[in-house]
């Protein structure tokens, strides 16, 4: 079953004040997937409407920039679900080569966010030098253990090397900048990314254990602040959604919490926020839910694959 993408427009997303990334030769950044790790359906859930119906099939978080002017893309994330991104991502801005990537930036070594990686090995693309950028940890780790490091001997893929809050320019007008973030670091180090073109910012930060343990550095609140858009993780919508479980403990932050928090932010600091990352039990999947629907009318977005935001 295919998943089809909805087409979102940035003036849909950002206003009549930006311009239509479809419509302009400026850089743009699409949505390619919205789930958790283990996408929605997950493996062994028998009885998700995922299965038959495509439009409770989501695939796993992943962000892809463009930039018609010199047919360049961008992946953020490796995921599980690559060959279908990457097919999305041929049919919305085609270009020449195989994977037609001029770079993937990882966040960190949890499986929804590197295993991907695999697809352009030499079993399946056989790609040359895909550049993937990532932190020290998340290099090493990709160096010294197999498959991984398969890729990186037979220069499948070209590591860079991030630093936190070192900006890197993929395009003279387009910089991406990692920032460090709390989050279960069993393999690497853990990133969320600022994006800044040459009108719009964009926060991507798909995983973080809290918003409380950012406080004492720079606040969540201060980041959005100073973007457009703010994709941020939405894994949970509240305690008690897996049944059986005390979900209190889990290392992310639930939507109804982050929306109690941002609740005294201005109208137009809320509209920024779009919860993406979403656990296939997560009922905000399902735009005529309850749950999201309470998100929408608290003034806040949840990420739509397709969806884009002119940068």
């Amino acid at each position: 079953m295919r998943k089809t993408f909805l087409v979102l427009t940035a003036t849909t997303l950002l206003g009549s004040g930006h311009v239509c990334a479809q419509e302009s030769s400026n850089p743009y950044l699409v949505v390619l997937g919205i789930a958790q790790d283990g996408g929605a359906p997950q493996a062994g859930t028998k009885e998700h409407p995922g299965w038959s119906n495509p439009e409770h099939h989501h695939l796993v978080v992943s962000l892809a920039i463009v930039d018609p002017g010199s047919s360049q893309r961008w992946m953020f994330e490796a995921t599980p679900d690559f060959r279908e991104q990457l097919h999305a991502l041929d049919e919305i801005a085609p270009t020449q080569g195989k994977p037609g990537l001029a770079g993937i930036f990882l966040t960190h070594a949890h499986i929804g966010h590197y295993t991907g990686l695999m697809f352009v090995g030499h079993e399946s693309i056989g790609a040359n030098g895909v550049p993937v950028y990532a932190m020290p940890q998340m290099a090493s780790y990709l160096t010294d253990n197999g498959p991984w490091s398969q890729l990186v001997r037979l220069n499948n893929i070209a590591l860079q090397p991030l630093a936190d809050g070192e900006a890197t320019f993929i395009t003279e007008n387009v910089r991406v900048t990692p920032f460090l973030v709390p989050h279960r670091q069993e393999f690497s180090e853990v990133v969320g990314y600022r994006i800044d073109g040459p009108s719009s910012s964009i926060l991507f930060i798909p995983d973080i254990d809290s918003w409380e343990e950012m406080d004492s550095g720079v606040p969540i609140e201060e980041m959005i602040r100073s973007v457009d858009v703010a994709y941020v993780d939405g894994s949970f919508f509240a305690n008690g959604e897996i049944p059986g479980r005390d979900m209190s403990g889990f290392p992310h932050p639930f939507i109804s919490h982050s929306m109690e928090r941002f609740a005294n932010l201005p109208t137009s600091e809320r509209s920024k926020i779009r919860f993406i990352h979403l656990n296939h039990t997560n009922r905000a999947l399902d735009l005529t839910s309850e749950e999201a629907e309470s998100v929408l009318a608290a003034g806040f977005r949840l990420a739509r694959e397709g969806e884009r935001v002119g940068l």
